[in-house]
């Protein structure tokens, strides 16, 4: 996903401490607050804004579409689990995840209508 210039090296920054965080969180190894929901979608926010190019537009969105749309209905699957701790670990790090993904790819999504409406 990187671009591969300085420009976005806290782009992919973002990118590396967010999916850390989001694995992080999920396991339950820091306690699960609003605040870090916050920290996840500003890093979304960061990683859409700074971190994906033109070229990388189409691959991010269709990927990050998909990431969504499976992490929202993979959490139904956990039903099936039962109470404990796979359960919560599995839904806490999807639930992560869409905190990231979700602003990144509303905000490049964003990005890729103005530059068509550029055109």
């Amino acid at each position: 996903m990187a671009r591969g210039n300085t420009g976005n090296v806290l782009g992919s920054w973002a990118f590396l401490i967010g999916l850390i965080l989001a694995i992080i969180l999920g396991v339950g190894l820091i306690d699960k607050s609003p605040n870090w929901t916050i920290a996840l979608v500003i890093i979304g926010l960061i990683i859409g804004l700074l971190n994906i190019g033109v070229t990388e537009t189409t691959p991010f969105l269709i990927s990050g579409a998909v990431l969504i749309i499976a992490s929202s209905l993979g959490q139904g699957l956990f039903t099936t689990l039962g109470e404990g701790t796979v359960k919560n670990v599995l839904e806490g790090v999807l639930n992560a995840l869409l905190a990231i993904f979700v602003p990144a790819t509303i905000i490049v999504a964003i990005k890729n209508v103005f530059s068509l409406a550029r055109r």
